[in-house]
């Protein structure tokens, strides 16, 4: 059997990965037309940072698993075919701000119509709104050959920073095809794949139609979770109560569980908002204006998490940052990853920057270039500066944000820190990894969120 995956990039990369360490009989092919991404999975250095991804990679690379810029070959030789190319929400025209925008699944799909020789399996491994197979089937339906094509929706729900974990152990694989004789063939095709090292029980079988939506409303499920929590937060703030006793209280119930209620600054990520205002964008598209409206609500309770977080931080420095140094600590949306879409880190340092603060930025994997590219900004920025550590970004510093929660953050020497910033030294902690009372021992005025 031959896989080739259309796209390298933060799913395509680690799940043809995983599926080559564990079917080594299998040739995998990943394929793109960007010829700095191919060649950087074809080195030491990967494009992206997944903790055992490496590893997964070097064992297999050159021996069943080929990162090729040779799309049509690719295309051309598998059998099954991943389509997992980005689909950003839409910046134009009709569903601007909440549709996706499918032009690279288009694209695909009818480089497939053109090059296949013989028949294929296609499966969406990106995350679509329901009925793009339908989309999918229609443009292959009418390859000018007589190749025969099933397509299958197989989403990703891969967290970031434990990716290779997820995909090792997930709880569970979905695969959604047609109601047919066909579509059934396809379907356990695949299953076959997977049954390699997944348990036959957590390998879930639909229709087409509802394996789209089920990603779609895992994560709108999960983005609501922490809208909720962080909600709540405010609440707490006013009140004097502490959002993670409440959050342990709630989470103890059996009914509410525990998972996703931690207050922070908000949720970011490649899937997340895209997603819920996916949702959003079909619900109207339905008539269901009531839907639309709740969901979208959870993308606004998350935007005023943020700004709240700002305002916060402005009045507590006596009500400007004008000219004054902030310690920015994690720039990425989660720890473990270098991953910055949708960060809360670039809203907040946007939103910095519009009040003249001077930012001091330090993450472990984000690079200068990238930060400056989500910021907006020229690298020669004097209101921005990338440091090489938290003592480097903190000294002579007005204020300290924790924005992402990085595991080395947790073990900072605070004593050493406080020293060398301006006296008040204020700590804003954005992701409640730190003990504010023994902060507040060592000197700082330090601030959590939904903490007193």
């Amino acid at each position: 059997m031959k896989i080739c995956c259309i796209g390298a990039g933060y799913v395509g990369g680690p799940t043809m990965s995983m599926i080559a360490h564990k079917c080594p009989d299998i040739q995998i092919t990943v394929v793109d037309i960007n010829e700095d991404r191919i060649a950087a999975w074809n080195s030491d250095t990967l494009p992206i940072y997944e903790k055992g991804l490496d590893a997964l990679v070097q064992g297999s690379r050159n021996k069943n698993l080929f990162f090729t810029t040779d799309v049509d070959k690719g295309i051309a030789e598998a059998d099954i075919i991943f389509m997992s190319v980005n689909t950003p929400t839409k910046t134009y025209g009709t569903g601007a701000g909440k549709a996706s925008d499918l032009k690279y699944i288009e694209l695909c799909a009818r480089k497939i119509a053109e090059v296949s020789t013989s028949d294929k399996i296609v499966v969406e491994k990106s995350t679509l709104p329901v009925r793009t197979a339908e989309t999918i089937r229609t443009i292959l339906d009418n390859c000018p050959s007589d190749v025969k094509f099933e397509v299958l929706s197989n989403p990703e729900f891969l967290a970031e920073g434990t990716a290779i974990e997820d995909l090792m152990d997930p709880d569970r694989v979905l695969i959604g095809g047609a109601e047919t004789p066909e579509g059934q063939i396809a379907i356990q095709t695949l299953v076959n794949v997977y049954a390699r090292w997944v348990p036959r029980e957590r390998i879930l079988t639909t229709n087409v139609w509802s394996s789209e939506l089920s990603k779609l409303t895992a994560n709108a499920f999960l983005a609501q979770r922490i809208s909720s929590i962080n909600a709540i937060s405010a609440l707490c703030e006013a009140t004097g109560a502490n959002v993670d006793e409440v959050a342990g209280a709630i989470g103890t119930d059996s009914r509410i569980g525990p998972k996703f209620l931690k207050s922070s600054v908000g949720f970011g990520g490649s899937c997340f908002q895209k997603d819920v205002l996916n949702l959003v964008y079909l619900c109207e598209h339905y008539g269901l204006s009531e839907v639309a409206d709740y969901w979208e609500q959870v993308i606004k309770m998350n935007d005023h998490q943020r700004s709240r977080f700002v305002k916060r931080m402005v009045q507590t420095l006596f009500n400007t940052v004008a000219g004054k140094k902030i310690a920015i600590l994690g720039f990425a949306f989660k720890k473990d990853t270098n991953d910055t879409r949708e960060s809360s880190a670039i809203y907040i340092c946007r939103d910095l920057l519009e009040e003249q603060a001077e930012i001091h930025i330090y993450d472990p994997k984000v690079t200068k270039a990238q930060i400056c590219r989500d910021l907006g900004v020229e690298e020669d920025n004097p209101l921005v500066h990338i440091a090489t550590s938290a003592e480097e970004a903190s000294k002579d510093a007005h204020a300290l944000a924790i924005l992402t929660e990085w595991d080395e953050f947790k073990d900072l020497d605070f004593g050493v820190i406080y020293q060398k910033m301006l006296k008040p030294a204020f700590i804003f902690d954005g992701r409640n990894i730190l003990d504010l009372e023994a902060l507040r021992q060592i000197g700082f005025v330090a601030h959590g969120v939904g903490r007193s």
